[in-house]
C-alpha cells in the first residue's frame, strides 16, 4: 500500500472519485504542496501533480509522488499526459488546481502561451472545459504590476477562478490550505447551491449587566460553523452573523460579528435581508435583557439582584424582513417530550418554513439528536454529528 492510501478519505469521502491535476510553479511557496497534497487525499481526491522546471528546484518531485501516490508530471511525453488528463476524454481531471502560481504562469495562461508542462495543461483544460483554480503566490510588487492584474482579469473573462492571496508586509502569499481544499470541493462538489443567496445566524448572544461583566447563554457554535461551511462546499454565497461562541471560522467565510440582541435588531434594520434565498437562524439568542448598570459593580456584595425585562424576538422580525425567504428556525427545550409540538407552534406563530427541534443534550458535543418540522406539522428525526445533521438541514432548506 503506498503511504497516500493510508489517509485517503480520513477526513471524509466528499472527493472521492474526484481527479485532481495539481499545477505548482516556482514559487517558493510550493513547499507547501506536500501539505495540500495530503489534505486533498485526506478528503478521498486522487491528485495528480504537474510540475515545472522552476518548481523542482524548490521542491523535489520524490516529495510530491510520497504525498500523492503518483509521479510529478516534469515533461510531456508520447502519453501525451495533458490530454489524458484534460482533454476532451471520456474520464477527465474534475479540477486543474494551480497552486502556488506566479506571476509568469499567469501571464502565460491568459495570452495561451503553453511552454511548460502547468502550462499545456492549462490551455487543454481550457479548451476542454474543464475548471481552473488559481491560487496566486509571489512578491506583492509582482502582483500589484498592473499588467499581471490586467492578466488575472484575462483569465477570469474565460472562466478561470481564483483563490485571493493574503497580504502580509510586501508579500502576496499563498491562501490558507484549508481555504484551497474548501474552494477545490467547491468547485467539484455537487454544487446543489449554486445561486443561492444564504444567511445563517449562528452563536450567543451576550447582553451587559455592567461595564464589565455580561450575561448569556450556552452555544458552542458547533452547528451554525457547520452549516455555513457545508453551505459554502456546495456553491452557495453565504453570510454568517455570528455571536460569542466559542468555534472558529474559516477566514474565507463573510462573518459579520454580533455581541447583543441589540446589534442584532440593528442588523435586521440595516440589511436588505430580501436578497437572501434560505435563512437560517440557530442563534443562542437571550429571552431576557438585564438592566445594565453603569460602570463595574463592586466586588464583595452579598446579594446581587437583577432587574430584567422580556428581550424583542428576532424570530418575529425576520418574516416581516424577508416575506419570500426560506426561512428555518431552531427550537431548544430541556426534554424531548412535546418538543415537535412546540416546535411546530414556532413555526407557525412566526410563518416559517422548517424548525429543527432538539434538547439540550447536545449543546456541547460533537454529536446531536433533531426533529426537522415542517408546515404540516410532519418530523422526521436525524441524529448524527454536526458536521452531517449540517447537511441535512441544508438539504430541506435548499
Amino acid at each position: 500500500m503506498h503511504p497516500s492510501d493510508e489517509i485517503r478519505g480520513v477526513k471524509g469521502n466528499i472527493l472521492s472519485n474526484k481527479k485532481i491535476v495539481l499545477g505548482i510553479t516556482g514559487s517558493i511557496a510550493s513547499v507547501e504542496c506536500v501539505r495540500l497534497s495530503r489534505d486533498l487525499v485526506r478528503y478521498g481526491a486522487e491528485v495528480f501533480p504537474v510540475m515545472t522546471s522552476a518548481a523542482t528546484k524548490i521542491i523535489h518531485p520524490d516529495s510530491l509522488e510520497f504525498a500523492t501516490g503518483h509521479k510529478p508530471i516534469l515533461e510531456l511525453t508520447g502519453e501525451t499526459e495533458h490530454v489524458s488528463l484534460c482533454g476532451m476524454v471520456k474520464e477527465p481531471a474534475d479540477l486543474l488546481l494551480i497552486s502556488p502560481c506566479t506571476a509568469n504562469t499567469i501571464s502565460k495562461i491568459a495570452h495561451g502561451i503553453d511552454d511548460t508542462p502547468v502550462t499545456t495543461f492549462a490551455t487543454t483544460a481550457v479548451g476542454s472545459g474543464i475548471p481552473i483554480l488559481i491560487v496566486p503566490a509571489m512578491h506583492l510588487s509582482m502582483y500589484n504590476h498592473k499588467v499581471v492584474q490586467g492578466n488575472i482579469e484575462i483569465c477570469k473573462k474565460i472562466g478561470i477562478k481564483f483563490v485571493e492571496p493574503y497580504i502580509k508586509g510586501n508579500k502576496a502569499k499563498m491562501a490558507d490550505i484549508g481555504e484551497i481544499v474548501a474552494r477545490s470541493i467547491r468547485e467539484t462538489g455537487k454544487r446543489d447551491m449554486v445561486k443561492k443567496n444564504v444567511l445563517v445566524i449562528g452563536g450567543s448572544t451576550a447582553e451587559s449587566i455592567d461595564d464589565v461583566r455580561i450575561i448569556s447563554n450556552r452555544s458552542s457554535g458547533k452547528t451554525a460553523v457547520w452549516l455555513v461551511k457545508n453551505a459554502f462546499v456546495r456553491g452557495a454565497e453565504v453570510e454568517f452573523w455570528y455571536g460569542c461562541s466559542r468555534e472558529p471560522v474559516p477566514g474565507y467565510i463573510n462573518t459579520v460579528k454580533f455581541e447583543s440582541v441589540e446589534n442584532l435588531m440593528e442588523l435586521l434594520e440595516t440589511k436588505d435581508l430580501n436578497e437572501f434565498d434560505v435563512i437560517i437562524i440557530c442563534a443562542a439568542i437571550s429571552d431576557y435583557i438585564p438592566k445594565k448598570r453603569e460602570g463595574k459593580i463592586p466586588s464583595g456584595e452579598k446579594k446581587l439582584v437583577l432587574e430584567m425585562s422580556p428581550a424583542p424576538k428576532i424570530i418575529e422580525k425576520l418574516r416581516e424582513k424577508a416575506p419570500n425567504s426560506k426561512i428555518v428556525g431552531f427550537k431548544l427545550e430541556e426534554k424531548q417530550d412535546g418538543l415537535t409540538d412546540r416546535a411546530y407552534e414556532l413555526l407557525k406563530k412566526n410563518k416559517l418554513d422548517f424548525v429543527v427541534a432538539n434538547t439540550i443534550s447536545g449543546l456541547e458535543g460533537e454529536e446531536n439528536k433533531v426533529w426537522i418540522v415542517d408546515k404540516k406539522g410532519n418530523s422526521i428525526q436525524k441524529e448524527g454529528s454536526k458536521k452531517i445533521l449540517a447537511g441535512h438541514i441544508l438539504d430541506i432548506a435548499k
